[in-house]
């Protein structure tokens, strides 16, 4: 494997030298930093630094530490290359990993030419691995007193497991309110990015449940911006918050679906919206 030469650390933008000789025909994957966090599986969610390389030249194609802005992808087939698919699954978050990809199981014999890969060039990485998530995550922020009675309260585990909401028998109020359940510690979400999270809604006068994450098995994924054409109250409600928070949104008609709700669902006219959301990463 080609040698770290600057920038050994975790969270460090590394230099990598050219690679030694020919490259292997195989994954090559070598655990440079072990980390003691979650472990990356098959389908899971992972927020990550990486720098990009070509082993013949050491010429890098791509890194995210001069971004300032870690990636966020999901480890399943389509969405990411093989090398890391396979490279990464049983590393844990903390971890720095390097990996060197064929072209077999990077982009294939047409290569990536808008990055300058070509169908023959095997690949070197360096990856930070920096968290990792699935449908067993939750926010792990610090709870915060839910103290006015006008509001629902929402339960405080991060089981993955759903909170239960408790929605007043009183009249919701005429305003959005976003407010803190689980403070988190992370960046604030900006109205650009895409939000990794758990999340449910129900209706205020039924407070039955029309959708929900928690429980299923599965994460959502969207971008603030696209979900301002949908539900404006949610994507308002979201930015600012902080990553690793659970948020309590309330969304008066108005800037949730007003009198054109989905068709066949239990959200009626003029139906005002509760959301727990777990903000897990920004992407």
């Amino acid at each position: 494997m080609p040698a770290i030469t600057a920038g050994a650390k975790f969270g460090e933008k590394p230099t990598v030298a050219k690679g030694p000789g020919e490259p292997s025909t195989n994954l090559a994957v070598k655990t440079v930093i072990a980390g003691s966090g979650g472990t990356v599986a098959e389908n899971d969610f992972v927020q990550a630094n990486y720098l990009g390389q070509i082993w013949d030249t050491a010429k890098v194609f791509d890194n995210s530490y001069d971004k300032k802005r870690p990636l966020v992808l999901q480890l399943a087939a389509g969405g990411v290359i093989d090398g890391w698919r396979y490279g990464l699954a049983g590393k844990k978050a903390g971890s720095r990993v390097q990996i060197a990809v064929p072209p077999s199981l990077g982009y294939g014999k047409e290569g990536e030419p808008q990055a300058g890969i070509k169908g023959t060039d095997t690949l070197v990485f360096v990856i930070d691995v920096i968290d990792v998530f699935n449908s067993k995550s939750s926010a792990k922020g610090k709870p915060v007193a839910q103290s006015d009675a006008s509001l629902p309260t929402v339960a405080t585990n991060t089981d993955g497991g759903v909170p239960k909401v408790t929605v007043p028998k009183a009249a919701p109020p005429k305003k959005l309110v976003s407010t803190y359940v689980l403070e988190g510690d992370g960046p604030e979400l900006k109205a650009d990015q895409t939000v990794l999270c758990q999340f449910q809604g129900l209706v205020w006068d039924s407070g039955k449940t029309f959708q929900r994450t928690y429980g299923s098995g599965r994460l959502s994924q969207f971008a603030l911006a696209q979900m301002q054409q949908a539900v404006k109250g949610l994507a308002d409600g979201l930015t600012g918050k902080k990553v690793g928070s659970r948020v309590l949104i309330v969304v008066p008609p108005e800037l949730g679906y007003g009198d054109t709700p989905p068709s066949g669902g239990i959200i009626k006219k003029g139906a005002t919206l509760v959301f727990t959301v777990d903000i897990l990463a920004a992407m």
